[in-house]
């Protein structure tokens, strides 16, 4: 199922490997795909090539896996809402599901993640977070690339799409057969589910993993501070540790980035969102209104409440 906007690379990382199971003698025939929509419409990628869905979506019981491929940008504000049903009832059915890129929140709004644990890209996890406020930060990945739990999979792109295209295939397929489909696309798939996202973008270059890890968790994080102690936990070293790496490459410490991370946080949802500033106080991890008021004021000059009025001034002569 392509999505407007989709990644052509997210696309072709399971179309190649298809394509190179079905040319082969031993393999062929043993696996068929098809692109579907609700209508037969060309799909319009990111890059701007168009692909045209072979079949119309119909009963989704057919098929043993469900890929939903999404795309790099900010996802829509809504989805068909056949296309929710259509999720709904290949869950209800047992299949297997997996969401590409920000395909993840086609599957969100359908329903079909509750109770799970999902990856979103950190560039999107603010969005996520205020759309689909019943997931906790525990739920939700953002430090990792890819996130398998029982019958989802979720991934952020790139190079873990490959990874769970072989998971998928693996459970259909001989193994050998699947590697030796990788071997011919000079494909090594890393373990994604181990590897760290892109560090967020206020990171000077040459910060170690360690801190690009911690930095992606404080994000995440963000309305429920991690301890420093929980936070150097979770990426393996001791908080003196994780103290020295922040000051030397951030000049800052991890509590000191917290805070600059709340803060963005709080100033996007006073943009974004129709929230009361004690609302937003509360979800940015501030003691109250009064305590963002006074953190705010020393960061920007200006009270929450005054910031937003000039915001959506600005937005409303553009």
């Amino acid at each position: 199922m392509l999505l407007p906007q989709f990644t052509m690379a997210a696309f072709a990382a399971f179309m190649d490997l298809l394509g190179v199971l079905g040319a082969d003698d031993e393999t062929s025939g043993h696996c068929a795909w098809e692109v579907v929509a609700d209508t037969l419409i060309p799909v319009r990628s990111a890059s701007g090539i168009q692909v045209v869905p072979t079949d119309l979506l119909g009963n989704p019981l057919r098929f043993d896996e469900l890929i939903v491929v999404g795309g790099p940008l900010a996802p829509p504000d809504a989805y068909p809402r056949e296309l929710s049903i259509w999720l709904r009832q290949a869950a209800r059915g047992g299949r297997y599901l997996a969401g590409l890129c920000n395909g993840v929140f086609a599957l969100a709004t359908a329903g079909v993640l509750a109770g799970h644990r999902v990856c979103v890209a950190s560039a999107h996890y603010r969005d996520f977070a205020q759309r689909f406020p019943s997931f906790s930060p525990e739920q939700v990945v953002v430090d990792r690339q890819s996130v398998s739990d029982r019958r989802c999979m979720t991934c952020v792109g790139g190079g873990a799409v490959t990874e769970i295209a072989v998971r998928i295939l693996c459970r259909h397929l001989p193994e050998a057969d699947v590697q030796r489909a990788l071997r011919r696309l000079q494909l090594e798939p890393a373990e994604s589910s181990q590897q760290s996202q892109p560090p967020p973008a206020d990171l000077p270059p040459g910060c170690p993993a360690a801190v690009q890890r911690a930095a992606l968790l404080i994000e995440q994080y963000a309305g429920h501070a991690l301890t420093l102690p929980a936070l150097a936990d979770r990426v393996g070293m001791s908080p003196r540790q994780l103290q020295r790496l922040f000051g030397r490459h951030l000049q800052m410490t991890p509590q000191a980035y917290a805070r600059r991370v709340r803060l963005r946080l709080a100033e996007w949802m006073l943009a974004h969102t129709g929230k009361s500033i004690a609302m937003i106080a509360s979800d940015c991890g501030f003691a109250d209104a009064a305590h963002m008021g006074r953190t705010f004021r020393t960061a920007f000059g200006v009270a929450p409440g005054l910031w937003r009025r000039r915001s959506v001034g600005v937005k409303n002569t553009v």
